[in-house]
This record gives C-alpha cells, sequence and structure tokens, in this order.
C-alpha cells in the first residue's frame, strides 16, 4: 500500500488519465426520486450512446488482462490491484481487481476479502459487488467496487432502508418481496478477512446460494453492499426490467437510465416496482 491517501491518490490519477484519454465518465443529468418512507432514489439520465461495456452485442474483450496502466492506482498485497474505474459516474470510483483470472460468478475468498481490508485501512465507502451478468456485471473477470466517502458524506440514498432493515433484524412479511431478498448483518468495528469471508458465507447460507463446500460456485446471482457498519446480500432473478439493468448500486439508490429505458413505465410504477421486479422471491 502506499503512504498517500488512497482517495486523494485516486483523484490525481483521474485528471491524468482524462487528460490522456483512458479515462472517459459518464454524462448524465441527475433526477431525484421519493421512495417509501425515509429512502429515496437519484436516476441518472445517460446523455448520448452508452459505452461499450452497457451495449447488449456479443462477446467483449476482457479490459484486466491486461488492465490499463493508466488506471493503475496500487497493487493491493500479492494478488490484486486497485484500479479507475474507466466509465465512472463519480470521480475516484475504484475497482479492486484479481491481477490473474478469476470468474466473477464464483465465490469470494479470503484473498479477496483481506485485500477489501487493506483498503479499507485507508479509505471507506461503499463497496458494492455484482455477482455476473444477471446481476448487473458488466465483466466476466472479478472486481468488487469501491465509492470513496469522506467523514460525514451520506453512504447512499437508500441508506436508512438499510439501517431499518438491521434494526428490524431482517423480520419480514410474506408480501414483502424486496426485504425478503436482501440478508444483512452487522461488521465488526475492525475489519478482517477472516471475519469478512465469515460473514458473506453466511448470508450466502442464509440466501439460500449454498456453501464452497457444497458447490463450485453460488447457485444464485446476488448483489453485496457493503458500509462500514453492515453488510448485504440482495438475490437477484434477471439483470433488467423495462430497459433498466440494475446492479448492486441500484439497491442503493443509484439508477442509471439509456435510451433503452422506459421512463414512462418508471414515472407510472416509481422505482422500488423495478427493484422488486430483479429480485429473486423464492426462500
Amino acid at each position: 500500500m502506499v503512504a498517500e491517501g488512497l482517495h486523494q491518490r485516486a483523484l490525481h490519477r483521474s485528471q491524468e488519465a482524462l487528460s490522456n484519454g483512458a479515462l472517459r465518465p459518464l454524462s448524465t443529468d441527475i433526477e431525484t426520486w421519493s421512495g417509501s418512507g425515509d429512502s429515496g432514489f437519484e436516476i441518472r439520465h445517460l446523455v448520448g450512446a452508452p459505452p461499450r461495456h452497457l451495449r447488449a452485442a456479443g462477446p467483449k474483450p476482457n479490459p484486466f488482462l491486461p488492465w490499463d496502466q493508466r488506471l493503475e492506482i496500487t497493487g493491493v498485497g500479492d494478488e490484486h490491484v486497485l484500479i479507475l474505474n474507466k466509465y465512472p459516474v463519480q470521480l475516484g470510483h475504484m475497482l479492486l481487481i484479481s491481477r490473474g483470472w478469476q470468474p466473477q460468478i464464483g465465490w469470494l475468498s479470503l484473498l479477496d476479502w483481506t485485500a477489501v481490508c487493506q483498503v479499507h485501512q485507508d479509505t471507506a465507502g461503499l463497496w458494492f459487488f455484482n455477482s455476473g451478468p444477471q446481476a448487473g456485471a458488466s465483466q466476466p473477470h472479478r472486481h468488487l467496487q469501491l465509492l470513496p466517502r469522506e467523514a460525514g458524506d451520506r453512504l447512499c440514498p437508500r441508506e436508512p432502508w438499510f439501517q431499518n432493515h438491521l434494526i428490524n433484524g431482517n423480520r419480514t412479511t410474506p408480501m414483502d418481496s424486496l426485504s425478503n431478498s436482501i440478508r444483512i448483518k452487522l461488521l465488526p468495528a475492525t475489519w478482517s478477512g477472516s471475519a469478512l469471508v465469515e460473514i458473506y458465507l453466511e448470508l450466502c447460507l442464509q440466501s439460500g446460494l449454498g456453501s464452497p463446500e457444497q458447490v463450485g460456485q453460488p447457485l444464485h446471482p446476488y448483489n453485496l453492499l457493503i458500509s462500514d457498519r453492515w453488510m448485504g446480500l440482495v438475490k437477484r432473478a434477471r439483470d433488467e426490467m423495462h430497459g433498466y439493468s440494475v446492479n448492486a448500486l441500484g439497491f442503493a439508490g443509484y439508477l442509471l437510465s439509456t435510451e433503452r429505458s422506459d421512463r414512462t413505465w418508471l414515472a407510472a410504477n416509481g422505482p422500488e416496482a423495478l427493484l422488486r421486479g430483479v429480485v429473486a422471491t423464492d426462500p
């Protein structure tokens, strides 16, 4: 790791990458949307054509083998590298990628979680993971993502929803398909790779995804959302509904609207109906 703060280093690298063309931020118009209770949504309407990774067109090359050195922030241990997201909505958006090939649809390992902890020692924020195409992952190579947050910043628009879910102890009602699809657990005050992998595997078991001892890869697609205090797992049924591709950030309250999105449907039904339509409702 480096002595300089990773968030500041990411912002400095972002400016360099903007200058040399390696970084291509998405241009969006922002619309805020009230949700149920204390939750809300931030919908970004993409200006212009979507980048290649958002287009459904044939096989795509692996952008992480090799990764673009102009986007590299730092190495993390022997097995991981921290790089910039090439198409960020927020500057400083980081990807923690495996140096060698590891599948996105496989089990996250102790090495992955140890690398997360190393970054977390320096920079806090909203971590998230999309387990595969049906969970909104655009690349098959192992990568976790971090949106840095400074002290006092809001974690995400739907943070109150997750806090309420945590307070209620995952108690849900049969008719609440969105709450039934999510499991959440408190994290220890001091993170360690062993503690995080234990919590992750427990959430997987609770959600019916199986375990590494039982199956070679999780039985269902899923998203992870991780704050300083909690880790949440969302069991998924599909990636898209009405032209909206939903990844982990959708459950955090961030939705991306493209030229394919049915904004009329969203206006009539609301963002939470979209989330209910992409989660798995089986026990």
